[in-house]
């Protein structure tokens, strides 16, 4: 979730706006309102049980907040509800079919592409390739099903990538085993306006719209390359390919055609000699022959994990799975400190004024100072880890194993399959709920959001 300082507009009023995923185009923040320190019984507005799942970040569009979830063991259906920013109470819940099912655990991602909301609809997106449209009173008004239309989606680990609002227009990046390709959709219609093929790959990452030389472009780091599109027509104008395990971040602007890329070394280290070499600034020139993308520097100690590298006030921020953030100078790299967090990141910090807020996974969140030495403002905890230990599959029931009855009588098979469940549900368990997900800020308080509950920190 990037935020950099030339997208903020802090406006005193009573309204507030954070429409798509990392907050791009938000309005009306007011950092006075936000909260620093909060606990279990501390600055806790409301909180909201959500009838499904899942890992989107919340959107906010005047006083009401949109998230969407997935219900069903083979995500049968699709969910989108309206909850008051100001009580927390559900406005409304629209359900929908999935159009492709498959068997829901903590492995594959549970409704993670973020909505998007503007000042007429709110456009959701879903794994199984559901694209709906609705009023924000609920009323539908289209539907796409992109795996009717263009194939099924061919992955195990599910469609993350959230939808780029462009002007009149929905970008979505589909990057899977099978055919993949960025598609732009009208906004009004639900009509397709353009598609691009892309190669095969598997990924989590979303586009981004940069300014690029007084050009905006959809930048797309994903798996292998960083790639630039018009957003007019969805012509490639510009390839990098010297790079690996981006499958994640999401690229965040520096400056005029300058952007920071993430890389992640994988989940069992299989990618952390390419990754450690593509966290970087690059920067796209053009000249006669189009445009040319290169590095302008490499910061080849630091890794990221599911957040994204964040800008703000001239900084920038890695936070890799250890839970260690590194502050460098975003114009030359320069490393100014790392330091490390209570506990890593899932979500992509954020700036706003002088503080900056890192959300770590397991509830915690930090405070820090911003600026280029460390100073650490507060270390807040959402719930209690011991009231709220993280649920495992089949309604929050885990499987227990008697190895002191029988276990020499089990057959070979029956032993294999039992420590191929336990392996399971210790790999699950890194997984479960709850989770801090994503995160929206409004001038009523900070919104968070873990698999199936929404809270609202409020200062008091």
């Amino acid at each position: 979730m990037h935020l950099f300082a030339a997208l903020l507009v802090f406006v005193v009023g009573d309204t507030s706006t954070w429409p798509e995923f990392l907050g791009r185009g938000q309005q009306a923040i007011v950092s006075g309102s936000l909260p620093v320190e909060w606990g279990p019984e501390k600055n806790i507005a409301w909180q909201s049980k959500l009838p499904g799942r899942g890992q989107s970040s919340p959107v906010v569009w005047n006083g009401s907040i949109f998230v969407t979830s997935i219900e069903g063991s083979m995500k049968e259906n699709c969910q989108v509800s309206s909850i008051r920013v100001e009580d927390g109470s559900i406005q409304w819940t629209k359900t929908f079919p999935a159009n492709q099912t498959i068997r829901s655990n903590y492995f594959q991602s549970r409704s993670a592409p973020t909505p998007i909301v503007d000042r007429d609809r709110v456009y959701a997106f879903f794994e199984t390739g559901n694209l709906i449209a609705l009023g924000h009173d609920g009323t539908k008004i289209w539907d796409r099903a992109l795996t009717e239309d263009y194939g099924i989606f061919e992955t195990t680990i599910g469609i993350a990538s959230s939808p780029l609002s462009v002007d009149d227009k929905l970008v979505l990046l589909i990057d899977h085993e099978g055919a993949s390709y960025v598609v732009a959709i009208d906004k009004e219609t639900g009509q397709t306006v353009w598609k691009t093929e892309r190669d095969s790959r598997v990924s989590y990452a979303s586009p981004a719209l940069i300014s690029v030389h007084g050009m905006m472009q959809i930048v797309c780091s994903s798996a292998g390359t960083i790639d630039g599109y018009d957003p007019k027509t969805g012509e490639l104008l510009w390839s990098f390919e010297e790079i690996g395990g981006n499958s994640q971040n999401t690229p965040v602007q520096v400056g005029e055609g300058r952007f920071l890329i993430g890389a992640a070394p994988g989940m069992h280290n299989e990618k952390e000699e390419i990754a450690s070499k593509s966290n970087l600034c690059l920067q796209v020139i053009k000249s006669q022959d189009g445009y040319q993308p290169s590095v302008l520097w490499r910061a080849e100690k630091v890794m990221t994990t599911f957040a994204s590298p964040m800008v703000h006030q001239g900084l920038a921020y890695f936070v890799n799975k250890a839970g260690v953030v590194y502050c460098l100078d975003a114009e030359t790299g320069e490393q100014k400190y790392l330091k490390r967090l209570a506990q890593q990141c899932w979500a992509t910090p954020i700036g706003i004024d002088d503080r900056i807020y890192f959300f770590g996974k397991d509830g915690s969140t930090t405070v820090l100072a911003s600026g280029p030495e460390y100073k650490l403002i507060a270390e807040n905890q959402l719930w209690d880890p011991g009231i709220a230990p993280p649920t495992s599959p089949g309604g929050g029931r885990s499987v227990g194993h008697d190895h002191e009855k029988g276990t020499a009588a089990k057959s070979v098979e029956v032993a294999r399959k039992e420590r191929e469940q336990e392996a399971r549900e210790q790999g699950e368990n890194r997984f479960a709920d709850p989770v801090q997900y994503g995160v929206a800020f409004t001038n009523q308080g900070i919104v968070v959001r873990t698999g199936e509950v929404v809270y609202c920190v409020r200062q008091k």
